[in-house]
């Protein structure tokens, strides 16, 4: 079995991802379960810039697209919402859209980068409590910026220890370091591997256990292909997580990583 927790659907920017996308990478790829969230909800732009308000999908839209995507696939998609803190809020209106959803609600998604916004700012910090309300986990992406840096996941992580947060990336375009350091700060802090290298997966389940990370790839943001090629056509990183890595940490760490933890963080059923 295998499930992807990292798994996305919009049309923002260069980035077009489609439901049915999604739906044939799964097929060819033998993907049982994606947890998927829409990023129409991006605030900023790549060089960090505002969106313009009419290019921008309000958070509503952005979940709505989302939920109707779950529901036609129920047995194979739940999904995060991607929230707009710079703009939006946790409002009524959200929280309502969550718990009428919850079967489907797997989690909350933040992207500090495109909402240029720090992940423990007291407007991302509202979120976290709607996700401590409703035992809901929290994975934010980190790197690229100093918002999305992980050391604002941990802090939040430390103020709210009833609350799993993911660190979606390790730190995009760094060594991973720091978020592999601040793992042994925090036992509610968990790895994902969307573009980490299985030495670093690797460095995770040598010091924590293999109960502390999930696989997530952003598929598909290469293609449908994703898994096996990046969009120059090259080897994709993944292949390395789907050939030999089980028997470098054996079946049972290797079933955690590719879809038990997902399972037990995420509250998915087994179809």
């Amino acid at each position: 079995m295998i499930i992807d927790t990292h798994v996305h659907i919009c049309n923002m920017l260069n980035f077009v991802m489609t439901e049915e996308m999604v739906i044939e990478m799964m097929d060819k790829y033998h993907i049982d379960y994606c947890v998927v969230s829409n990023m129409d909800s991006a605030e900023y732009n790549h060089d960090l810039t505002p969106l313009p308000m009419n290019m921008q999908k309000s958070q509503k839209e952005s979940f709505e697209r989302a939920i109707k995507f779950a529901r036609a696939y129920p047995d194979r998609i739940g999904i995060m919402p991607c929230i707009k803190p710079a703009t939006e809020s946790a409002d009524a209106t959200f929280e309502k859209m969550l718990t009428d959803n919850l079967d489907i609600v797997k989690g909350i998604k933040v992207h500090p980068y495109h909402s240029k916004t720090y992940f423990d700012s007291k407007k991302v910090e509202a979120y976290i409590k709607l996700a401590e309300k409703y035992d809901l986990p929290v994975v934010s992406h980190t790197g690229g910026c100093e918002e999305a840096m992980p050391i604002h996941v941990y802090n939040m992580a430390k103020k709210y220890p009833n609350v799993k947060f993911i660190m979606a990336h390790m730190g995009l375009g760094t060594d991973n370091k720091e978020a592999v350091e601040l793992m042994a700060k925090a036992d509610n802090l968990y790895a994902d591997t969307t573009w980490v290298p299985v030495s670093t997966t690797l460095e995770v389940i040598r010091r924590y256990g293999s109960e502390r990370v999930v696989f997530g790839t952003d598929s598909p943001i290469d293609g449908i292909d994703t898994y096996y090629y990046n969009r120059a056509g090259e080897p994709s990183m993944y292949r390395e997580y789907f050939n030999g890595l089980e028997e470098k940490i054996g079946k049972e760490a290797y079933a955690n990583l590719m879809y038990r933890n997902a399972m037990r963080i995420f509250k998915i059923q087994n179809k």
